[in-house]
């Protein structure tokens, strides 16, 4: 007869675990009088174990009590590095010393299995191929005309559609959902020029494709979070629990994705679309694997980056209604500038006077940034601008949502929403991309800037008009966080939606 079972073993070495965690906490010593607690042999795994569901915060509290707003981090399994908020160091690693800090072998392994090399997961020569390619497709014309037609379409036919049916039964509607779907609706006919109908419709493949998607992005970012790096490569290897779940969602989402590849591959001579799939077959002579993997990259910063933004901005909005009227008012102003009613859809040009709305979309996204934290890797040994010493094969971060809240680069009030402090004059200005790098920064600058804000600037513009959006709440505090490759909200955004008198 054994005398203890296995899951008696395990436990009691997980209780004898955290024990030990607890007995280093209790006699441990800062090494330094700032930044990240470092205990004897597990460095700061102890904190990091106790944190991890609070991650952002976490080292938001830690990277605020340091000088120079930068920490070392380490934790077993040769994970050293250093995380910062300090723009300083945010240009050093992105534009000036450039070359030394790609997106290294951990990064690219970690996520390999869902965005292959994908343009968001490749370095050296097979990132500038694509760089190249979608450079020159971003900065055309027709590929604006495209997406906002397409913007236009969906905002028409689908999203005012559901949010009037919502507003007549007082349906309670979970508003994350909804633009993630119209999100996925639009950057599927941007990347494929194929509509999932995931907004309504009967979208069926489509909506077991965005499903599949999502649950990957999320397992794929769970891999930075194990206590035990290598702990992912153990439950690949026997297919069991998350991984298991990952291989079965990455395989829906390949499968999707490759059917459309081949058909357009088999096409491409009498298909001449506008879509960003289109183009790299039509620039080079890429394989059906490899373009399956640069549309998956477009798909995931296309989905989820403005879904993300606009989720967060529609719940601060209901946290300051004084905003909102700022808002409309500027709207109705454009509107009488240019002789137009309610329910014209804005021009390009139109969107580009809604400064206020620019300011309001971008305090948002400081406070929330759609990715709050970024990573490279160090090629070889540096000094950071501020003294930090960084050596080969660490990675570096930096923290964009920490970066939000410092004082010494927003000012006393980094906390409040004020998109009065972007604006000059009346007029929207640019801050520094090292101290705002919601975009990213330097050669790697997010090609889809631009875009991304007309896409949400359209969809806000033409929702407040219409609707007043009511967050269903019973406490009133800030929804929690679910840390993915993107900031979403735990357990979605309820609202209820009014229609406005027009």
């Amino acid at each position: 007869m054994e005398l203890f079972s296995f899951p008696s073993i395990l436990f009691i070495f997980l209780l004898s675990f955290y024990l030990y965690i607890f007995f280093l906490r209790s006699i441990s010593k800062q090494t330094t009088k700032t930044g990240f607690k470092i205990y004897p042999l597990v460095g700061t795994l102890p904190d990091f174990l106790l944190n991890r569901h609070r991650f952002l915060d976490w080292t938001t509290e830690v990277l605020s009590t340091c000088p120079t707003n930068t920490a070392v981090f380490h934790r077993p399994g040769k994970i050293h590095g250093v995380i910062t908020a300090n723009p300083q160091i945010v240009e050093h690693m992105l534009k000036s010393n450039f070359e030394n800090y790609p997106k290294g072998t951990r990064f690219i392994g970690l996520l390999e299995d869902f965005l292959g090399k994908g343009i968001f997961n490749s370095d050296g020569e097979l990132w500038k191929i694509q760089r190249k390619t979608a450079s020159y497709e971003f900065n055309t014309k027709s590929l604006r005309n495209f997406v906002m037609e397409n913007v236009r379409t969906e905002l028409q036919t689908r999203l005012i559609t559901l949010f009037e049916h919502a507003a007549k039964v007082d349906r309670v509607l979970d508003l994350q959902d909804i633009l993630e779907r119209f999100a996925f609706d639009n950057i599927c006919k941007l990347a494929f020029n194929v509509d999932p109908g995931c907004l309504g419709g009967d979208g069926t493949a489509g909506a077991k494709f965005m499903k599949a998607f999502e649950d990957a992005a999320t397992l794929s970012s769970g891999r930075f979070l194990y206590a035990f790096p290598a702990f992912h490569l153990f439950k690949k290897f026997f297919n069991i629990g998350s991984e298991k779940r990952l291989k079965k969602s990455i395989a829906t989402v390949h499968e999707f994705a490759d059917k459309i590849i081949i058909s357009r591959l088999n096409e491409r001579l009498q298909r001449k679309d506008e879509d960003l799939l289109s183009r790299f077959i039509g620039n080079s002579e890429h394989s059906a694997e490899f373009l399956r993997d640069i549309i998956i990259s477009f798909i995931l910063a296309g989905r989820d980056t403005t879904s993300s933004a606009l989720t967060w901005f529609f719940w601060l909005l209901s946290t300051r209604p004084e905003i909102e009227r700022k808002i409309l008012q500027e709207l109705e102003s454009i509107r009488n500038r240019n002789e137009k009613r309610i329910g014209d859809a804005f021009d390009f040009d139109e969107l580009r006077e809604m400064h206020y709305l620019h300011a309001a979309i971008s305090e948002s996204m400081r406070l929330f940034p759609p990715v709050p934290v970024d990573t490279k890797a160090c090629l070889e040994d540096d000094i950071l601008p501020d003294g930090t010493s960084i050596r080969k094969s660490w990675f570096i971060t930096y923290h964009t949502y920490a970066m939000g809240r410092m004082e010494n680069l927003w000012g006393k009030d980094c906390y409040e929403f004020k998109p009065e402090r972007w604006l000059e004059n009346g007029i929207c200005k640019q801050e520094s991309p090292f101290k705002f790098p919601i975009f990213h920064a330097g050669p790697r600058m997010c090609l889809g800037k631009d875009m991304a804000y007309i896409q949400m600037k359209s969809i806000a513009a033409c929702v407040l008009e219409r609707f007043g959006i009511d967050v269903v709440s019973v406490d009133g505090k800030c929804p929690k966080q679910l840390l993915s490759l993107t900031l979403r909200m735990k357990g979605g955004l309820s609202v209820k939606v009014k229609q406005r008198c027009v």
